[in-house]
Formats: C-alpha cells, sequence, structure tokens
C-alpha cells in the first residue's frame, strides 16, 4: 500500500479489492457506453488508493455522468445542475477526512456550472474531478455542449452549431489549474493509471476523459482513438521521459522558438535528444497549456498527466487561519464574546 504525501485520511486496516467497490444497484447507462468504462476505472483504483472504503464520497451534478454515486458501493451525494464543485467543496472543508470525488459532463461542469467549475480550480480545494467530455448532451437526448466541435448537427444545431468550443484542458490551466490528466475511456489501464497520480495530487485534480456516445454523437473522438489511427493520433506523457508517439515510434515533440513542432527521428539528424522530455511538476505552465491544446491533424492529442504542479491547497490554509486566530484571539468562548467591546448595564 502506497503512502500518499501530504494526506490525512484514514487508510484501510483491511487490504480492499474491486468488488468492495462494486454497488448493487442496476446500473441505466445505455450498452456501450463509455462511462462502463469509467466506472470500471474507478473499481480498480479505488482499492489502490487504499482510504477506508467509509472515507470515500462520490459527488455528482446531472446527467448521465451523474448517476456514478449510486454505482460506486461508497457514501455519495447526487447534487442538481451545475452545483456538484459546490456542493463538494462543503464537503471537504467541513470533513477533510474524505476523499472527495466528483463525476460530471462538459455540460454539467461548463455550461450550468461552469461558475463553480472555475472557481474549484482556481482556489485549488483537495478534490478529484472526473469529467466526462462526450461532446454532447446525452441525458437530455442530444442538444450540443460547450465541448461540441463547431459545425457539428445536433438537435439544437440542425444547420450545425456556430459556437466555438471549450478545450477543457486549457479552461482547466487558464483557470490555474495545478492538476490535469486526459485518457480515453477505451483505456482503462490508463485511466486507472492517471486517477490514481489525481488521488496523490494535493489540490484540486481534474481527469478528463474523452468518452463516447454510441446514442447521440457515436464516435464523436474516432480520429483519436480508432484502432487504425490511435498510435499516431495520440502520444501518452510519461513523467522524465522523452515525447516519442507513433506506431513505430519514430515521431516526436519538439520546442522550435515558442512553437510545438511534430518531428520525425532519423530525418535531418533528428534523435531523442532532440525531444522534449516531458516534466509534469514544472510550475510554469506554459509547456502544460501548449500540450493540453494539442489536436489533429497538426497535433496528436496528448494524454496522461500533462501537469501536477505543487502549491497551496484551500483546505490547508482554512486550517492555518483558523488555528492561528483560535492562537491569538483575545475570546476563547462565547462568555468572553459577549463580555468584549462595549458593553453597559441597564438599570
Amino acid at each position: 500500500m502506497i503512502d500518499f504525501p501530504n494526506k490525512t485520511i484514514e487508510r484501510s486496516s483491511v487490504e480492499l479489492t474491486k468488488e468492495d467497490f462494486v454497488s448493487d444497484q442496476l446500473v441505466k447507462w445505455c450498452p456501450g457506453c463509455g462511462d462502463h468504462a469509467i466506472l470500471a476505472a474507478v473499481a480498480n483504483v479505488f482499492p489502490k488508493i487504499g482510504y477506508r472504503k467509509e472515507n470515500f464520497m462520490m459527488v455528482s451534478g446531472i446527467g448521465c455522468s451523474s448517476r456514478f454515486p449510486y454505482y460506486v458501493n461508497t457514501y455519495g451525494f447526487h447534487g442538481i445542475h451545475g452545483r456538484a464543485h459546490a456542493i463538494a467543496s462543503g464537503m471537504k472543508i467541513a470533513n477533510p477526512q474524505l476523499s472527495v470525488w466528483i463525476t460530471t459532463g462538459d455540460g454539467d461542469s461548463m455550461a450550468i456550472g461552469g461558475n463553480h467549475f472555475i472557481h474549484i480550480i482556481r482556489r485549488n480545494i483537495d478534490v478529484n474531478i472526473i469529467l466526462f467530455n462526450n461532446q454532447i448532451y446525452g441525458l437530455t437526448k442530444g442538444q450540443y455542449s460547450p465541448t461540441t466541435p463547431m459545425g457539428s448537427v445536433t438537435k439544437t444545431s440542425p444547420q450545425g452549431t456556430i459556437e466555438h468550443p471549450f478545450n477543457p484542458g486549457e479552461l482547466v490551466l487558464g483557470a490555474q489549474g495545478t492538476f490535469f490528466a486526459r485518457a480515453v475511456d477505451s483505456n482503462v489501464k490508463l485511466m486507472t493509471e492517471v486517477m490514481f497520480e489525481a488521488a496523490r495530487h494535493d489540490g484540486t485534480s481534474i481527469v478528463e476523459v474523452l468518452q463516447n456516445c454510441v446514442i447521440f454523437a457515436d464516435k464523436t473522438h474516432a480520429a483519436i482513438t480508432d484502432k487504425e489511427v490511435r498510435d499516431d493520433a495520440q502520444i501518452h506523457l510519461k513523467n522524465g521521459e522523452p515525447m516519442i508517439f507513433g506506431k513505430a515510434k519514430d515521431k516526436g515533440i519538439r520546442l522550435k522558438g515558442t512553437q510545438l513542432e511534430v518531428v520525425k527521428l532519423g530525418e535531418n539528424g533528428i534523435t531523442e535528444d532532440d525531444l522534449l522530455v516531458h516534466d509534469q511538476y514544472q510550475q510554469d505552465p506554459g509547456v502544460h497549456l501548449m500540450l493540453a491544446k494539442m489536436a489533429p491533424p497538426h497535433y496528436p492529442v496528448a494524454v496522461g498527466v500533462i501537469r501536477s504542479a505543487m502549491y497551496p491547497t484551500y483546505d490547508d490554509l482554512v486550517v492555518d487561519q483558523i488555528d492561528h486566530a483560535k492562537a491569538t484571539s483575545k475570546i476563547k468562548n462565547v462568555d468572553d464574546l459577549l463580555n468584549s467591546g462595549d458593553t453597559w448595564e441597564i438599570k
């Protein structure tokens, strides 16, 4: 069992397994939905994290992703649309002994919940957010969302949407995010890995999962996830390793001036020494932002942990303020409060 830095959450005295976190509830997602794979990854990673089952808390808003608390055998709270982050913030501040996990969709978090989303990130509250990005509103039957690509024909954009979509990674880093990772729903192993790293991070972690909605946005991520293209369309970032990708592992990413550039190893004398080496712990988010924004056709999509920088958390700073106030205040109890300041007698 791995000890986590800066964590005070109680650890399990017995070894837990995947089966300990499987709910007895009927899973009501469509067959083939990417949500099933995300659920499998959570069931894989929770025993690896090693906390007591009772210390996990699942929080959600509204959407297909937000049925998650019913399907994990832990404590859970099914909130209202867009408000999961506000609810989870209060839970974590009130009870630091909880490992709080938020499951949310691209609409739930970046449309009606956009304000709560950016502020939980900038505050750096120690919670974990799994963002299901299927680029559509699935539960309400196929309206375009804040991540739907321009030109997409949906129930609410019959002529094609003309709105510029959010890039979740860009939004997270713009809100001063300290942890951002990305995975695809067809790779449970990678999802498990990045969720584990999210749990280890002290602060707000966001794991974006490129997830498929088989009913209303089927194959929306096909240009990245199809077997024929995925090796060339994805680059799996690993801390401390050069950025190499491709079916033959013959492509790489280097920094040319102020821009990232895709190069081919062996051409024009290019070797691994010319490639960028990934540093997920770098404080400056500049390269992390460029990696988060990469997309076909000119770049592969970056998956894995893109950023994991250490900054003080809101939770710790609140505790420090309370401890300082207790140590320095002249008022120690209610009697002290009632007898402080201007007092007088009524005769």
